[in-house]
């Protein structure tokens, strides 16, 4: 015997809204309501792909394999451990990122600048030193630079592999370059701007990259140990897979990860795809009675 309708409609709000909030926080649908409610001039119009990119549900993938990517620079690495509460507040802290993406790539080009500012204001309080005594800035060019190409490519990655509908080469060049206007607003000197420079500069970084206690240390919480109940266990760990599947051989070994071989990459990526579905499917739901509503999105966002 099946579930009436009813019951699935009921299941998949429900699923939605538990999702929405854990991206978007206790305040994500006043904070949704003014960045698409606002009048205004935006940054980006509703043709960028950025918008494409940013709204779509393969940004959870990505967003993890970002986090894991980018924890390989040992001064972005010390900067996180020391400074962001990524152990005691999680949440919070994928909501402060979630939201800075939602209003930048969303909001009113004032909301956009006034995000921008918060972000640089932080940046120039987040100083110290590594174990090995190396001195770090996260204002530093070079170090925001680093945190932005990882984040890029990894949102690209997760939308070509993922995404409901994969741009063209030309798309992804333009995502590139729309999502160069917030770097260089954050204080990043000479984004790239296409996917070729993309991977030039990502290429660019690897000689200062390498796994530190506390990088492996992270890559164990994120995906072994993340603050969820049981019940959201089995789908996490396809989206872990599906993350894990995006990153390069490289990165695996030097966060200290099982190695996984050429021929299971496409499994891990089919976990990818069915998880990304699902969330896609809890968080679009269908409109009732022809009538056409927002669309909820991971980062407090939605497509109008």
């Amino acid at each position: 015997m099946g579930w009436p309708p009813a019951s699935v409609d009921d299941l998949r709000v429900r699923l939605g809204a538990s999702l929405f909030r854990r991206v978007a926080g206790p305040s994500g649908e006043e904070t949704r309501a003014r960045i698409h409610g606002t009048p205004g001039p935006r940054w980006f119009g509703p043709e960028r792909p950025i918008r494409t990119v940013h709204g779509d549900a393969s940004m959870f993938a990505g967003g993890l394999a970002a986090l894991l990517l980018q924890s390989l620079h040992p001064l972005a690495m010390a900067a996180v451990a020391a400074h962001s509460g990524f152990r005691g507040d999680p949440w919070g802290r994928l909501q402060r990122t979630s939201t800075f993406l939602a209003v930048t790539t969303f909001g009113t080009a004032d909301d956009a600048r006034r995000a921008v500012d918060r972000v640089r204001a932080v940046h120039r309080r987040v100083t110290g030193t590594t174990a090995e005594g190396v001195p770090y800035r996260a204002s530093d060019p070079r170090l925001l630079g680093w945190v932005h190409v990882a984040e890029v490519d990894s949102f690209l990655r997760a939308h070509r592999c993922y995404g409901a509908a994969p741009l063209d080469r030309a798309g992804y060049d333009g995502y590139v370059a729309d999502a160069a206007r917030i770097a260089q607003e954050l204080g990043v000197e000479h984004p790239p701007r296409t996917v070729a420079e993309l991977a030039e500069q990502l290429a660019g970084y690897r000689g200062e990259l390498r796994g530190t206690p506390a990088g492996r240390e992270a890559a164990r919480f994120l995906l072994l140990s993340p603050p969820l109940p049981w019940q959201a266990r089995p789908p996490y760990a396809l989206l872990a897979a599906g993350a894990l599947a995006l990153l390069p051989p490289w990165a695996h070994e030097q966060l200290g990860l099982p190695y996984m071989p050429r021929s299971a990459r496409p499994v891990a990526r089919a976990g990818g795809v069915v998880v990304t579905r699902a969330i896609r499917w809890a968080m679009d739901p269908p409109p009732p009675d022809g009538i056409t509503l927002p669309r909820a999105r991971p980062g407090g966002s939605s497509r109008r």
